[in-house]
């Protein structure tokens, strides 16, 4: 799922002597983070290269059994899922101490590696990316999936700008496992769960969610995109919560004045504190954002188009000197007729 890579010598992957995961041959390091590694290996099956995620192995018996219930989640929520937009998940299992889950093996970087890196993308490719983003997650809303974690890191770039939405570890979703006090895995302080720059009002204020708390978080997301900034910062968490909960961020279009005003809107309405004045669904902002592209788009071929057509001054020079010449002709056939008409009426 992780790296810049390529199959037979994925770059930054380290080498790692082979073992088999289930079915899976395992050949590769891919990455790591506080809750596993990433792995890269073989499915001998279909035979196709997939990235293994492998849950840490913690020292407390009860966070080891909370870390594999929200991998367990993460595989239902994924699992559930076929969309171009989404990462695949093919296969989840535990096997004596090692818990892992085999998904499509991506080859690009997160959009927050991305734009670390100072990469900048033009006004359509924010809005494509974004459209292609709010349909997939119009389509897990529709199997009863809640992301709740949109962010850049969950963002997953491949060829061609197309973007994968990654990581449900945290998402929403029927049958989905609880802890012991039947209450959902928390991650932050209270009951708070979700990543603080990017969580919607009702998530800072520890507010029951529904799916618009995923299109707020793509406005988050998109508002970053255009700017270069996130639409709220603290260094204290609380204040964070805070402006979250009660703040309005600047327009996109006050902050970068190349970004159109209608872009500006559909970003600040996904935004809005109180869900009911966002977008009714993600499908609903994915038809903004694509009507939006099509008027955009239209607008550079008419502007390009009118460009290449107009008359260079050579053909001007010479349109107004054919059009002297019949004037001169004509002046000439008149003044004829009138002669001979005066010649005949003696």
């Amino acid at each position: 799922m992780i790296q810049n890579a390529n199959i037979n010598n994925p770059a930054g992957a380290s080498k790692t002597p082979m073992r088999r995961i289930g079915r899976f041959t395992v050949t590769d390091k891919l990455g790591s983070g506080s809750n596993g590694s990433v792995m890269l290996g073989h499915d001998p099956i279909i035979d196709r290269a997939v990235a293994i995620k492998i849950l840490n192995n913690p020292v407390g018996a009860t966070d080891k059994k909370q870390r594999e219930q929200q991998f367990i989640n993460e595989a239902r929520a994924a699992g559930r899922l076929s969309h171009p937009n989404i990462v695949t998940i093919y296969d989840a299992s535990t096997e004596g101490a090692t818990t892992f889950i085999a998904m499509e093996f991506l080859q690009g970087k997160d959009l927050r590696e991305l734009m670390a890196a100072g990469k900048r993308f033009d006004v359509i490719e924010c809005a494509g990316i974004a459209y292609k983003i709010a349909n997939a997650l119009s389509f897990a809303h529709n199997q009863g999936v809640i992301h709740r974690d949109i962010k850049p890191a969950n963002i997953f770039i491949v060829e061609n700008n197309q973007p994968k939405v990654v990581d449900f570890g945290i998402a929403r979703v029927p049958n989905r496992v609880l802890d012991e006090s039947g209450q959902p895995q928390t991650l932050f302080k209270g009951n708070i769960m979700g990543t603080p720059n990017y969580m919607s009002p009702e998530q800072a204020s520890s507010q029951p969610v529904t799916a618009l708390t995923d299109v707020y978080s793509l406005g988050a997301v998109l508002y970053e995109m255009l700017t270069g900034q996130k639409p709220f910062s603290a260094s204290d968490f609380d204040k964070l919560l805070y402006n979250i909960t009660h703040k309005t961020p600047k327009s996109p279009d006050l902050v970068n004045p190349e970004v159109p005003e209608k872009l500006a809107h559909i970003v600040m309405k996904a935004m809005q504190k109180k869900p009911h004045r966002r977008y009714k669904s993600a499908a609903e902002m994915a038809l903004a954002l694509n009507k939006f592209l099509a008027r955009e788009k239209r607008a550079r071929r008419q502007s390009s188009s009118g460009a290449t057509s107009k008359p260079s001054s050579s053909s001007n020079v010479f349109a107004g000197k054919s059009n002297l010449f019949w004037l001169g002709w004509g002046s000439f056939i008149i003044a004829a007729i009138l002669a001979v008409l005066a010649f005949k009426s003696r």
